[in-house]
C-alpha cells in the first residue's frame, strides 16, 4: 500500500511541478511578490500531497518566532525542506550549489533569495556567498540553514558543518535550532513514503556573540533532541 502510495503522490506531486515551475519563472520576470506566491503555492500543494495521498501529518512543538532569526535546522528529508518554506514565513535558504545548477529550478532558488554554498569555490566565490548574505540579512528575512551539512539517516549525529558557525557570527542574528524527525516517514534509502507523523520542535533562541565552540555544542545538542537512535 506504501508503494501505491508513493506513485500517486510521484505522478501527482511532480505532474503539477511542471506548470508550477513555468508560472513561477513567468512571476519572476513580473516581482518577487508574484514570484513567492506561486512557490509558496507549490509547497503547499506539496504538504497537500503528503496529507493526502501519503498520509503523512505533522507536529509543531515550541514557538516559531516572528522576529528575524537563523534558523538551525536536523535535516532528515526532503520533506522539511519545502515544508519549512511555508512554515517560516518565507525565509532565505542556504543551498548548497549543485542545488543551484539545476536548470530551471536553480535561477529560481536564486531569485527566490537562496544562498549558494560552493565548498570546492575559491576566494572570490566565498566573497560572493559572503556579500549576498549580508544583503539578505539586510533585507530582514530570516535564515534557515542545515547545519550538519546534508540529510542524515535517524539516529546519526554527525558534527556541525565547518561553516556554520562563521555564518553564525557574520549575520549577527540569535539561532533558533530546529529539531526534525522525518526519516521515519521519508527514507533517504528508500523512494518508499510511509505514512506517519513529521515532527518540528523549535528552541528558545540563542544569543548572537558566542564562541564556536559554545555555539556549535548548544545548537548540534538541541537538533537531536528527537533522534530514535
Amino acid at each position: 500500500m506504501a508503494a501505491l502510495r508513493t506513485a500517486v503522490y510521484t505522478l501527482v506531486f511532480y505532474g503539477i511541478t511542471v506548470p508550477f515551475v513555468m508560472a513561477a519563472l513567468i512571476g519572476a520576470v513580473l516581482g518577487e511578490r508574484p514570484m513567492h506566491a506561486v512557490i509558496h503555492a507549490w509547497v503547499a500543494f506539496h504538504g497537500h500531497c503528503a496529507r493526502w495521498i501519503l498520509g503523512i501529518r505533522t507536529r509543531v512543538e515550541g514557538v516559531i518566532p516572528e522576529e528575524q532569526v537563523f534558523f538551525a535546522a536536523k535535516h532528515q528529508a526532503m520533506f522539511e525542506t519545502l515544508d519549512l518554506l511555508n512554515r517560516l514565513d518565507t525565509p532565505v535558504p542556504v543551498l548548497k550549489k549543485e542545488l543551484t545548477d539545476i536548470p530551471a529550478w536553480g535561477w529560481l532558488a536564486h531569485r527566490y533569495g537562496g544562498i549558494s554554498v560552493d565548498r570546492k569555490g575559491g576566494a572570490k566565490t566565498l566573497r560572493a556567498m559572503l556579500k549576498r548574505t549580508r544583503a539578505m540579512v539586510a533585507s530582514g528575512r530570516s535564515i534557515v540553514i542545515f547545519p550538519e551539512g546534508t540529510r542524515v539517516r535517524p539516529g546519526t549525529t554527525p558534527p556541525l558543518q565547518s561553516g556554520f558557525a562563521g555564518l553564525y557570527k557574520m549575520v549577527g542574528l540569535p539561532v533558533v535550532p530546529v529539531a526534525v524527525e522525518s526519516g521515519h516517514v521519508w527514507p533517504r534509502d528508500s523512494w518508499i513514503k510511509r505514512p506517519g507523523t513529521v515532527t518540528y520542535r523549535f528552541f528558545d533562541p540563542i544569543p548572537p556573540g558566542l564562541d564556536r565552540e559554545e555555539i556549535e555544542r548548544r545548537v548540534h545538542e538541541a537538533i537531536n533532541t528527537l533522534e530514535r537512535g
